[in-house]
């Protein structure tokens, strides 16, 4: 029971996490600027995950290709938790 809940607040987290980058990239396109609170709240809580997966990641010219990558491996983690 106790590992159950362990497993599906895990779960919960990373989904969480997965929606906060979903709109960081979404408010990037709407507010390029990120002068709002909820873009430097974005930033803030997202920045430490994307920042050091972008300094390995070789340049694309202005796409940024982090969030992808840690929604993939995000998405990988949730699928191969236990039930």
């Amino acid at each position: 029971m106790g590992l159950t809940f362990l497993y599906n607040f895990l779960r919960f987290l990373l989904l969480a996490f997965e929606l906060l980058i979903i709109g960081r990239v979404v408010l990037s396109y709407v507010e390029p600027a990120g002068r709002s609170s909820l873009s430097q709240f974005l930033v803030a809580t997202t920045e430490p995950v994307l920042g050091p997966i972008r300094r390995v990641l070789p340049r694309t010219g202005m796409f940024d290709l982090s969030p992808l990558i840690v929604i993939l491996v995000l998405g990988m983690i949730v699928r191969y938790l236990p039930a």
